[in-house]
């Protein structure tokens, strides 16, 4: 009874807490969707001459289904429908061109995992028999077409050409979206899901390189793991969502966290945080990073604090789905 009256009396502060930052949470969205979504429901990336890509369909899904906005999830998800799902299979074509179209129907498999994980979500937000077919659709073809065995397990080609040879297999760890790997299995069962995660995580584990232990954005696995000779030997725009993805699945421990916070730690008093660092010679971008990077920085050097970045909408496509994303994984990780 007394926990009862507790509780009572705490209730009014905190719906009003809860009623701030949602009203708040709510009013980021509606913004980011007046500048990066078309009222057909492409997602604009400015940055690389307005093309819109999988990877922008599926974070953008994935946000309008944690803001509960039928209305764009629908919208967003027709178009991507209608105008990437165009392959012999239900993988997606990575990139769309304004006045050309599909330029290349090869397909990026986190924006393809990324897509499925939404409509998953959306399947059970709005108890969607159809979304959860075509979660199943391209969740079996990412495991049957994009899953390769490499010597260190099974691993997430990036793209179904050009990733895997007599050189190895090149991939992107920060494909590997570790919570949608949780719950992918819920639309296509198999236990090869666990089995990426864990190879995924093993790799995580010893693909350290230069000053600060970090892993390139693009690897080559041999027998031995390095940073691919294909791409610059870099930590940067990709790589940067490995720690997001690591906290938001509870995966995260203070081994695997501490080269990002060594990193962005080192700049904590500089007047700028670079976004990429040369894992060959330590050299980083002399430019300040965008403000998502920053926000996810803050978060990654203080967990298990608060979240501690400001969401920042406005400077970017990339960085604005980045900083919205770092607040529903701190939204989720926090309710589990």
């Amino acid at each position: 009874m007394v926990h009862f009256l507790k509780m009572a009396l705490l209730t009014p502060a905190i719906l009003l807490f809860f009623a701030c930052n949602a009203s708040a949470s709510q009013a980021d969205w509606m913004q980011f969707k007046q500048l990066y979504v078309s009222p057909e429901g492409r997602v604009i990336d400015a940055s690389q001459g307005n093309i819109s890509h999988s990877e922008g369909q599926g974070f953008s899904m994935l946000l309008a289904t944690h803001y509960k906005d039928k209305e764009a999830f629908d919208r967003i998800w027709q178009w991507t429908k209608k105008n990437l799902q165009v392959r012999s299979d239900h993988l997606l074509a990575w990139r769309w061109v304004p006045a050309s179209g599909i330029t290349d129907k090869n397909n990026a498999s986190d924006g393809d995992l990324l897509v499925a994980w939404a409509l998953l979500r959306a399947s059970k937000e709005w108890h969607s028999p159809e979304y959860l077919k075509a979660s199943g659709e391209i969740a079996k073809d990412v495991r049957t077409k994009m899953i390769f065995k490499a010597p260190q397990g099974l691993v997430l080609l990036p793209g179904e050409n050009g990733f895997s040879g007599t050189d190895g297999a090149t991939v992107n760890l920060s494909y590997w979206v570790f919570p949608a790997l949780d719950e992918i299995g819920q639309a296509d069962p198999s236990p090869q899901w666990s089995e990426l995660e864990k190879t995924g995580m093993t790799i995580l584990g010893y693909a350290r390189f230069g000053r600060w232990g970090l892993p390139p954005d693009w690897l080559v696995l041999t027998k031995l793991v390095t940073p691919s000779p294909r791409f610059p030997k870099r930590f940067g725009y990709d790589a940067i969502r490995i720690p997001l993805y690591l906290i938001w699945s509870k995966r995260e421990s203070a081994a695997l966290l501490k080269p990002y916070r060594d990193f962005w730690n080192y700049f904590k008093d500089a007047k700028f945080l670079p976004a990429w660092t040369n894992l060959d010679d330590d050299s980083v971008d002399s430019y300040d990073s965008s403000l998502g990077i920053h926000a996810l920085a803050k978060w990654v050097t203080g967990y298990p604090s608060a979240f501690s970045g400001k969401v920042q909408v406005g400077d970017g496509y990339y960085s604005s789905a980045l900083s919205l994303l770092a607040d529903m994984a701190r939204q989720e990780r926090g309710s589990r």
